[in-house]
């Protein structure tokens, strides 16, 4: 079975809390991992990860409880499978609008005949060839969740939850409140009940759910039952707010802008 749906259906009360892992950097993320923090989000979409990064990222977080979600840069079925192949078993695919990008995020993620999923038995997901019966159970250890990020995807929502073999969505609200013409206003009480809608409804046809908010606070504006995984902020969100915290309790005066890129 995959990790990260049986880490959520453990019969939790509250949301299961992650974080996004934006800086790209294994020792980063493997020093999360020892926090408390249940699953992250490896961010390949606006990160800097590449495959190698990716294979880095897994690989320190293996010696740590938290479970990491690989969000790919955009659906392409290489990608998922290059991402699958160094290890990961659960995905995050950005910006699916339909059942039918929905039908393909499986497909990729499924090998034949009930997908596309290239064929490779030397690989890490495989333990180089050692783990019993990797290829049979590949299928059953894989999931993906696909962001649910626009009014397209809103009004084709019904559909995508049909479709067999999505493990769930995740809502994304930046994205969602450009789709509204309310950029940035991620606070703004329609982007609040079109997420909390969307949330309702994926519950209702009995899928996961997950979001992202800003800090722990933010979770407050949510029934508590809305969610089953809820991701606050990035690591880099997270040292930039204890710095600033740090700097202002020391009477520091703000950062002055400067220097190039």
């Amino acid at each position: 079975m995959n990790p990260f749906l049986h880490r959520l259906r453990e019969g939790r009360a509250k949301p299961a809390l992650g974080t996004f892992v934006m800086s790209g950097s294994p020792l980063v993320a493997e020093a999360l991992g020892c926090q408390g923090f249940e699953w992250c989000v490896l961010d390949m979409e606006h990160g800097t990860l590449d495959l190698g990064g990716v294979l880095a990222m897994l690989q320190a977080l293996s010696s740590t409880p938290m479970l990491p979600m690989v969000r790919i840069p955009a659906l392409d079925a290489v990608t998922v499978k290059r991402v699958l192949d160094v290890g990961a078993t659960t995905l995050l695919v950005p910006y699916v609008e339909d059942a039918k990008q929905a039908r393909e995020v499986v497909a990729a993620l499924r090998y034949p005949p009930h997908g596309i999923r290239g064929v490779a038995g030397n690989t890490r997901a495989t333990r180089f060839g050692a783990l019993p019966d990797a290829l049979r159970t590949a299928d059953s250890r894989c999931a993906a969740f696909v962001q649910i990020e626009s009014l397209r995807g809103v009004d084709n929502l019904d559909e995508i939850l049909a479709v067999e073999g999505i493990a769930g969505v995740f809502v994304g609200p930046a994205d969602l409140s450009a789709s509204m013409g309310l950029l940035g206003q991620l606070q703004h009480p329609q982007v609040l009940a079109l997420v909390d809608s969307i949330a309702q409804r994926s519950r209702a046809a009995g899928r996961m759910v997950g979001t992202l908010v800003g800090s722990h606070a933010d979770l407050a504006r949510y029934p508590a039952a809305s969610f089953d995984f809820v991701a606050i902020g990035s690591d880099l969100g997270l040292l930039q707010r204890a710095a600033r915290a740090e700097l202002q309790q020391a009477g520091a005066a703000p950062a002055a802008s400067g220097g190039g890129y």
